[in-house]
């Protein structure tokens, strides 16, 4: 932007916002970071394959077709088909056809990836607790989801259907 008092050119995004966006950034990277360790350390999972286990766990049936659940972990579509492969070697997840409409592909989550994730549940709980609750007061932790949903475009979506229409 160009002011036009001066002609000089203002910067886009002034400091105040900036440190704003650099913390916002910086306490991201290192609660994920941590919370990646403690369920790596403790599960031999890492943090996208938790994801991926509480989306399907969460789903009707725990099934979800495979682009609806590439929306819902925030991975590209080949992203995820190498994951949910992962995860299928080890008995975590599968995939089956969409009973109705046999273009459709659904994950699937196996008793061993329920499982698998209410021991991992356990520990990504207490890292939640430990790297971001426990910072802040309830009424902190009201204010701060209410300002965090001012950005996750999400909040405002309908949620996955679980009808089989497309697949990763």
């Amino acid at each position: 932007m160009v002011d036009e008092r001066t002609g000089a050119q203002e910067p886009l995004v002034d400091p105040r916002s900036m440190r704003a966006w650099r913390t916002f950034l910086r306490a991201h990277s290192y609660v994920t970071r941590q919370l990646e360790t403690d369920l790596e350390g403790e599960h031999h999972l890492q943090l996208a394959s938790y994801d991926v286990l509480v989306q399907l766990a969460e789903a009707p049936d725990g099934a979800l077709r495979m682009n609806e659940l590439a929306e819902a972990v925030l991975l590209s579509r080949s992203g995820l088909t190498r994951l949910v492969d992962r995860l299928e070697r080890d008995g975590l997840v599968e995939r089956r056809s969409c009973p109705s409409d046999a273009r459709g592909t659904l994950a699937t989550l196996t008793p061993e990836g329920r499982k698998r994730l209410r021991a991992a549940a356990r520990t990504h709980l207490a890292g939640v607790s430990k790297h971001v609750t426990s910072h802040f007061s309830p009424d902190e932790l009201d204010i701060l989801a209410d300002l965090l949903s001012r950005l996750d475009r999400r909040s405002s979506a309908s949620t996955p259907g679980g009808g089989c229409g497309q697949s990763a």
